[in-house]
């Protein structure tokens, strides 16, 4: 999904937190691959703290700067205490097994591991409490990550994006991890219905993780909350699996702005914050536990 965004409104939106977020870069594979790192105000006023770190992949054509600017997670970074990384993919985009090899193509697990290995050296890293976040292509590849890293990474969330069947046929790594979705019933870009031979439906996306987390399902009744929002939870005492259906949403980040132009994206939910929502659901997972 590409995101287009006007200087104007770049400008209205690069609040100081966006223009204390650095630009770093390392080198994988013998390509330098870019990333975006923000630490909220109390990570210099805590020196003894080690923090929480959440990584926030963007959609496929978007940049790391526009998904920071477009989801505003900096702002719940403050709120909350935790890092923020948005890694950039090659040529905008992520290896989930669409128009590239997965075993063949870029390799991204490969850079997450290694970007992963140097925050921890720059930064007071909590191992215990990594995770993963994104929209569309980024949060397909959160999925990926799930999968394949769940000794590294305590939980995910993917936003207008289920389960991709490569991630499926690949998937060998038995470790459980916490997962949350949330995806609009409009969405036009990615079908809440699923795809056949490329994603599923998000509600057998749901039904994956939870047998992947050995969770019975069928305990967890569905909650409306407000007018258009249905939540699905289950949990086996230490991971959860969430499923936040939006009736009627968009390709859209919950809680966002709606200042995107030029696709047929949709609504915007203004009944749950996708930031908090999902830093909520984090909070309740840490590897070890």
């Amino acid at each position: 999904m590409k995101i287009l965004v006007s200087l104007f409104l770049i400008a209205c939106t690069a609040l100081p937190a966006a223009a204390l977020a650095q630009v770093k870069s390392l080198v994988h594979k013998e390509e330098k691959r870019r990333y975006l790192v923000y630490t909220p105000p109390s990570y210099s006023q805590q020196p003894q703290k080690s923090y929480p770190v959440v990584f926030n992949f963007h959609g496929s054509g978007m940049t790391m700067a526009e998904q920071m600017l477009y989801t505003q997670m900096n702002r719940a970074a403050d709120r909350h205490q935790f890092i923020v990384v948005y890694p950039s993919g090659v040529k905008q985009d992520w290896n989930v097994g669409f128009g590239m090899s997965y075993l063949d193509g870029t390799d991204d697990i490969g850079f997450t591991q290694a970007l992963l290995a140097k925050l921890r050296e720059d930064y007071r890293v909590d191992d215990r409490r990594v995770y993963a976040t994104g929209l569309s292509r980024g949060g397909f590849f959160a999925l990926r990550i799930a999968a394949e890293l769940p000794q590294l990474f305590a939980a995910v969330a993917s936003v207008g994006a289920p389960m991709p069947e490569p991630v499926i046929a690949h998937h060998t790594s038995k470790g459980k991890i916490g997962v949350l979705q949330l995806h609009g019933t409009a969405d036009q870009v990615v079908a809440y219905a699923g795809k056949p031979t490329g994603y599923l439906s998000a509600e057998a996306t749901y039904a994956y993780w939870l047998e992947r987390n050995g969770i019975t399902a069928g305990n967890g009744q569905p909650v409306n909350i407000g007018a258009d929002v249905t939540w699905q939870e289950q949990g086996n005492g230490h991971q959860r699996v969430a499923l936040a259906t939006i009736r009627d949403g968009g390709h859209t980040w919950p809680g966002a702005d709606p200042f995107n132009v030029g696709l047929p994206i949709g609504k915007t939910t203004t009944t749950i914050d996708a930031n908090d929502t999902i830093w909520r659901f984090f909070s309740e997972h840490q590897l070890g536990k």
